[in-house]
C-alpha cells in the first residue's frame, strides 16, 4: 500500500475512533458492513466487467444511504447542540457521524487509483496556491450574496469542531468527489479532449448538488469551492484537496459568520 493510503486509513481511524467515544452502533450495521465488503469484493476479485460495475453500482447506492444517514444501527453524537457561535448567527449543531466515513475507508481500501503520488514539496506547493484563491472567490461571494459578515472568533468548541471537519469531513468528501469520482470520470474520459476540466466540472457540478439541501446558495457555493478543489487534486493529490477544502472551511469558521446570518 502506498503511503498516501496508509496515511488516509490512518486519518480516517482516528476520526471513527472519536466518533464512536461518543456515539453507538447496534446490529443492523452488520448488514452494510457486508455490503460495503461485497462490493469491495465485486471490484477487486472479480475480472469480470460486469461483476466489477455491479460493485461500484452497489458502493453508489450504498454512499447516498451513508451520506444522508438513511441507514440503520448508526447512532452519532451530537458534540454541538443549537449553539450561537456568534450573535448575529443561526443556531448551529454538530454530530460526530459514524456512517459517512465508511465511503472513505472503502474508496481507500477498493480503489487505489485514486492516490496520485506527488511529492510533499509539490502538493504543498499547489495548496499554498488554490487554497487562497479558492477561499478568496467563495468567501468574498458568500460575503456578497448576504449569508456571511466578517465575525472572528475561537469558540471553545473549535477543537471537536477542527478535528471533524479535517477527519470525518474534508477526508472523506474528497476520497468521494475528488478521488472517487472525478478520478473515475478522468480514468473513463481518458481518450477524450480536455478530459480532466470535464471531469472537474463534472465533479464539481455534483459536489454543488450534494448541497443543495441547504439552499441554492450554498449549492452554488459548493460548485465553485469544488473547482477549486478539484484542481488542487489534479495537480497535487488528495493531500493538496483536503487540505484546500479544511484550509477553506476553516477560515470561514474563524473569520466568517457561521455557519449563516440567523435570517
Amino acid at each position: 500500500m502506498s503511503a498516501q493510503r496508509w496515511t488516509a486509513l490512518f486519518l480516517l481511524s482516528i476520526g471513527y475512533s472519536v466518533a464512536l467515544l461518543y456515539g453507538q452502533l447496534s446490529v443492523p450495521v452488520v448488514v452494510t458492513l457486508a455490503l460495503l465488503v461485497m462490493a469491495w469484493m465485486c471490484v477487486n476479485r472479480f475480472p469480470h466487467p460486469a461483476v466489477r460495475a455491479f460493485g461500484h453500482l452497489l458502493f453508489i447506492a450504498l454512499t447516498a444511504g451513508l451520506a444522508s444517514h438513511w441507514l440503520p444501527g448508526f447512532f452519532s453524537a451530537r458534540v454541538i447542540a443549537g449553539e450561537r457561535l456568534s450573535p448575529e448567527a443561526s443556531p448551529y449543531s454538530m454530530y460526530l457521524h459514524l456512517d459517512k466515513p465508511l465511503i472513505g475507508v472503502w474508496i481507500a481500501l477498493a480503489c487505489p487509483w485514486v492516490f496520485i503520488v506527488f511529492n510533499p514539496r509539490r502538493w504543498a506547493v499547489v495548496t499554498a496556491i488554490t487554497l487562497p484563491v479558492t477561499a478568496a472567490l467563495c468567501l468574498n461571494a458568500a460575503v456578497v450574496m448576504g449569508i456571511v459578515g466578517w465575525s472572528p472568533k475561537w469558540p471553545e468548541q473549535a477543537g471537536i469542531w477542527a478535528v471533524n471537519n479535517l477527519l470525518l469531513v474534508s477526508l472523506t468528501e474528497e476520497l468521494l468527489f475528488r478521488g472517487y469520482i472525478q478520478g473515475g470520470l478522468q480514468r473513463c474520459f481518458r481518450r477524450l479532449p480536455y478530459h480532466d476540466a470535464v471531469a472537474i466540472l463534472l465533479a464539481s457540478a455534483l459536489f454543488g448538488m450534494a448541497h443543495m439541501g441547504a439552499g441554492w446558495e450554498w449549492a452554488l457555493l459548493a460548485g465553485m469551492a469544488g473547482l477549486g478543489y478539484g484542481v488542487a487534486y489534479r495537480l497535487g493529490g488528495l493531500p493538496a484537496a483536503v487540505l484546500t477544502h479544511f484550509g477553506l472551511n476553516l477560515l470561514h469558521f474563524s473569520l466568517l459568520t457561521y455557519p449563516t446570518f440567523d435570517r
